[in-house]
């Protein structure tokens, strides 16, 4: 059987009251390198970053994003990774140099994590908790260990080519197999890097859980896309206000913005410039202004 590329898929455990996800991004991880020049380094905690929050999104109940974001002072300064219930992702790095390979601490410093509900409709939902653990999936089950109580584990593996992540979640409620939770994360932990990268999913979960009744749904296509558009832009520019576009405008003759997902430039002119500060200010989206 070949691998399946840039999808999503869900299992569950017969009678012992686990779900779990597969995440594979290829097509979708190549899209977001190809954005930035990000060193091998930044590579890994961004790829486990996209794969983690598109396998949270599995567990929504509302249609929306759910947005993960590590805000440190070490070379690593923020991380930010999106994935919507349409199984979109999109994500970027911030570092400075040198940045090496090791753990969250080292590369991000003292730092917290920032979990983002943003439903299409109702209030957003923002839990924060300092950053802890030797990488993203670590990361992640603490905070659901913390906020959620609710038992969660991650295995994330990232190469150049490939972005996959394994999650196990124990869902509420008496089960008929009370151990059913600590075995299968046990047999979860013999996962291998190579395997989550190489094999197929009807294979890896054959040989991590072949004594186990495994029900697989069909996959779901994940893609790489940016909700960046010139409406959001706009935006943007309406929150710095009047006197600060209209000073960029004066020095330049125009504003240039270029979305820092997807490197998508948007231009103003002193004509386009008028017209923004006849709606409401609405955030937006990271950006870069050039001036």
């Amino acid at each position: 059987m070949t691998i399946q590329h840039d999808n999503l898929h869900r299992f569950v455990f017969e009678r012992l009251g686990v779900r779990g996800e597969l995440a594979y991004l290829d097509a979708t991880w190549q899209a977001v390198l190809e954005r930035h020049p990000y060193p091998a380094p930044v590579q890994r905690p961004l790829g486990e970053a996209l794969a983690g929050t598109l396998l949270l999104t599995a567990t929504l109940k509302f249609e929306g994003s759910l947005i993960l974001q590590i805000q440190g002072d070490g070379p690593i300064r923020s991380l930010v990774a999106q994935a919507t219930h349409g199984r979109t992702v999109r994500g970027l790095a911030r570092w400075h140099d040198p940045v090496t390979e090791g753990t969250l601490a080292q590369q991000f410093g003292d730092g917290r994590l920032v979990l983002t509900l943003d439903p299409l409709q109702g209030e957003r939902y923002q839990g924060i908790v300092p950053l802890e653990g030797d990488g993203i999936g670590a990361a992640i089950e603490a905070y659901f260990a913390g906020s959620e109580q609710l038992p969660t584990r991650l295995w994330l593996a990232v190469d150049g080519q490939r972005a996959v992540g394994l999650m196990l979640q124990q869902m509420p409620g008496p089960h008929a197999d009370e151990d059913g939770w600590n075995r299968t994360t046990l047999l979860a932990d013999t996962v291998e890097e190579r395997e989550l990268l190489q094999l197929p999913v009807t294979d890896l979960l054959r040989r991590l859980f072949h004594e186990e009744d495994v029900r697989l749904f069909e996959p779901e296509p994940v893609a790489f896309r940016c909700s960046c558009s010139r409406t959001r832009i706009a935006d943007t520019l309406r929150a710095l206000g009047p006197g600060e576009v209209d000073a960029i405008i004066a020095e330049r003759g125009h504003v240039n913005v270029t979305c820092e997902f997807c490197n998508r430039d948007y231009s103003f002119d002193p004509v386009d410039a008028r017209e923004l500060f006849t709606n409401a200010v609405v955030p937006s989206d990271a950006s870069t202004l050039q001036h």
